[in-house]
């Protein structure tokens, strides 16, 4: 080839590679994959939100964000995924409270067990709450995009379980790696066994546990009922998560994307809360027709487990959660309370 001819080739080259990046923006401004892991089973509501999530991000970026999903804990449970959000491995997650308190313990000022009577209080208070638990997770390297919600969790065992000591009988399901909790459980009297989540399944095949807390949808989705026989009727507290990225991989993201970002993470999000209070009662007669009994507490039984929180709370205050926001939580709940029985007052 002569000279003419391969300067000829080259413009042609250089022409080709023009038209090719300017139809893949990405290629040319370079795209930021995030890594993002769930223990949300593939196929699930959960896995098509945030399928469509992602899809709205790389939208949004014009192919500068490329996002790849690891559902049904096959990067771990949360634990496991925090940590390697932390090494750089993963870059987000869709976590569960747990996964939250290993980020940061001012979390856990939302998940005290039956702090609230309803979804209107724990809003209330979250939406109040946010701001400053947004903060403390951002100074420890993570981005809260939004917050979720499974639904009401609740006892699920393979014997009937109505008072405290009933469910001092049974071996319990906690979540591993927080061994503060485990603590807590065993002072208060109860025989928890401490596992990856990932491994509960097995554990109640195998009678390694016979009690599990869990929502209802989590128990149809994952199949437990298989495995358990009876559900209680109290609501222990609302299984909350969220969708977080690293500060690291966020700050990389453009600033004009960003907002856009956010605004699909929390729609998926509320997506996600408002799919689970509308499917528990449905849930719940799938469960039933599975041969889950349910087991009413009420009475005397309620005001067991009501003293059981009374009693543990000044334990966990500073010890296992930070004082300063988990007093903040209670005021506000009170006030929230107090506000909603006004206006129900007034009606």
């Amino acid at each position: 080839m002569d000279k003419r001819n391969r300067k000829a080739a080259g413009w042609a080259w250089l022409a080709a590679l023009i038209i090719l990046t300017a139809g893949h923006p990405s290629w040319a401004a370079g795209e930021l994959v995030i890594k993002m892991a769930t223990l949300a089973p593939q196929g699930s509501e959960w896995h098509q939100a945030l399928q469509e999530m992602g899809a709205a991000w790389q939208k949004a970026s014009n192919g500068r964000v490329v996002f790849r999903l690891y559902p049904g804990g096959v990067a771990g449970d949360d634990a496991d995924v925090v940590r390697k959000m932390r090494l750089g491995t993963l870059n987000a997650g869709l976590l569960t409270g747990a996964g939250l308190a290993d980020m940061d313990r001012s979390t856990l000022t939302l998940q005290v067990p039956m702090t609230y009577a309803n979804y209107s209080e724990l809003d209330c208070v979250r939406e109040q709450m946010s701001p400053q638990i947004e903060k403390q997770l951002e100074a420890k390297g993570f981005v809260l995009l939004g917050w979720t919600e499974a639904g009401w969790a609740y006892f699920f065992t393979k014997s009937p379980v109505q008072s405290p000591d009933d469910m001092k009988k049974l071996k319990m399901f906690v979540w591993a790696g927080d061994d503060r909790y485990v603590e807590l459980w065993k002072k208060a009297g109860f025989n928890p066994v401490p596992l990856p989540s990932t491994e509960i399944s097995t554990a109640l095949q195998t009678g390694l546990v016979n009690a599990v807390t869990s929502t209802v949808q989590g128990v149809v989705l994952l199949q437990w009922y298989r495995q358990v026989k009876y559900m209680t009727d109290l609501k222990w507290g609302v299984l909350l998560g969220g969708v977080v990225v690293t500060k690291a991989a966020w700050e990389k993201i453009p600033a004009d994307v960003r907002p856009a970002i956010k605004e699909a993470a929390r729609n998926a999000c509320k997506r996600l809360s408002d799919f689970s209070r509308r499917s528990e009662p449905k849930d719940i007669e799938i469960l039933k027709q599975n041969g889950i009994e349910v087991v009413h507490v009420e009475g005397a039984a309620l005001e067991q487990w009501r003293r059981l929180i009374d009693g543990v709370l000044p334990q966990v205050r500073g010890e296992y959660v930070p004082a300063e926001p988990l007093d903040t939580t209670l005021k506000l709940r009170d006030q929230c309370r107090r506000q909603a029985a006004g206006k129900s007052g007034g009606s």
